[in-house]
């Protein structure tokens, strides 16, 4: 006699498919949406530069930047508020949009402090460019992922490459080198991939046309790429506002290792 507790069972006379449909759908995870601190603000926000800042380095940077104020932010339903600190920190998981006093041109920066995943970069790009905020010009600053990255990298080695759209690598009238926003930096090597956020801000770009560029950089945090990336950002982007680093700072950033931030996984929160 056959023992049924022990026996393999006989194979499904289902199909997987079919009995999924025994099970509830997951909810589905409410969209993402921009709130504004300015009391009725003239949308769509029109800036002449829009800066989103991804990589640690970066974002180290402009959290060091004084002065810049609040307009807004980007709100991630399935990202918890719970545990952020009352002054504004590089640790907190929060996505905040602040206007730069970048002499006569309107600068935004988009500070994003936690990872968004692959299923929402592209609802995340279409409310950061064409809808409540149209910027002339985008410069996405990320991290080079060495898993995406055709070549070897040595964590001893500063380096940092460039992407553009169409329309930022032939300028406003044509053909034009030197309206090239990070002029001298080498292209991102061939073979090698974005993805991510990233990725999803540039293919925006280049589907409304507009004039972008994604630098990405290695490592992704140290004293070296921190001073690589002020350097560019001082000399080819926002030359009127003062970038340098105190030397508190920079003795902070030579030992402080900066978590890497991972996307939210959204099937935690639905």
């Amino acid at each position: 006699m056959e023992d049924v507790i022990t026996e393999i069972p006989p194979p499904s006379r289902f199909f997987q498919e079919d009995l999924n449909n025994f099970i509830f759908p997951s909810p589905s995870l409410a969209s993402p949406f921009l709130v504004f601190s300015i009391p009725k603000p003239e949308k769509p926000l029109r800036p002449s530069l829009l800066i989103v800042a991804l990589s640690s380095p970066s974002l180290y940077i402009f959290h060091h930047l004084s002065p810049k104020t609040l307009v807004g932010s980007l709100i991630l339903p399935e990202v918890p508020f719970s545990g952020l600190s009352v002054e504004p920190s590089f640790r907190d998981k929060t996505c905040n949009i602040y206007s730069l006093n970048n002499g006569d041109k309107s600068t935004l920066l988009v500070s994003v402090q936690h990872g968004v995943s692959a299923e929402r970069s592209h609802l995340v790009a279409r409310l950061l460019i064409g809808e409540d905020i149209v910027p002339d010009r985008l410069l996405i600053l990320d991290s080079i992922q060495s898993q995406n990255f055709r070549g070897k990298l040595s964590p001893d080695e500063t380096y940092a490459f460039k992407l553009e759209t169409l329309a930022e690598r032939k300028g406003l009238g044509g053909s034009n080198v030197a309206s090239s926003l990070l002029k001298g930096l080498d292209y991102f090597p061939s073979g090698s991939m974005i993805d991510g956020l990233a990725a999803a801000l540039l293919s925006r770009c280049q589907l409304k046309k507009t004039k972008g560029t994604l630098c990405v950089s290695w490592p992704e945090f140290s004293s070296s790429v921190v001073a690589l990336i002020r350097s560019l950002l001082q000399r080819n982007v926002l030359p009127s506002l003062d970038l340098s680093l105190t030397q508190e700072m920079q003795d902070q950033c030579a030992r402080f290792n900066l978590i890497k931030h991972q996307p939210y996984d959204t099937e935690m929160y639905t």
